[in-house]
């Protein structure tokens, strides 16, 4: 796992996942909810590795979670069990209390699958949404395309 060296805009994060048994179909291909778990792993490592905003203390001790409002996603390709697939993670838009994320899968060189996510930072609390906090959304916008 890799997140954006610069510090300017247009950074994108970068996490490599194995294909496990556990994504598969019987078929040995991912099952295409499991592609729903990986973008929500890639979040939570671009929280933690990519913002520097632990995911597990905003959960557990800030009581504000990141769920996803809507998802649109193209599944371009198959990936199979052992392929190592490269999410690649590009901010579309910020907005008070939401982000409009961009994902592409990518494994050998091929397009697997593509996303766009809207991710809303929510209280745990009341399950309202909260604005982004202003040391997060600086972090956030190196990777605003």
């Amino acid at each position: 796992m890799s997140g954006a060296g610069a510090a300017e805009r247009g950074a994108v994060f970068v996490s490599e996942k194995l294909i496990r048994f556990h994504h598969c179909d019987p078929a040995g291909i991912v099952f295409y909810p499991q592609y729903f778990v990986l973008f929500n792993e890639l979040v939570e490592d671009w929280f933690t590795h990519g913002l520097h905003e632990d995911y597990a203390t905003m959960i557990a001790v800030d009581r504000v979670g990141s769920p996803m409002a809507h998802v649109d996603c193209d599944f371009v390709s198959p990936s199979k069990i052992g392929d190592t697939l490269r999410l690649e993670l590009r901010v579309k838009r910020v907005g008070r209390s939401s982000l409009s994320l961009y994902v592409e899968g990518s494994s050998r060189g091929e397009l697997r699958v593509k996303a766009n996510l809207v991710i809303v930072f929510a209280s745990l609390v009341d399950t309202r949404p909260v604005p982004i906090p202003d040391h997060v959304r600086e972090h956030i916008e190196r990777f605003l395309h």
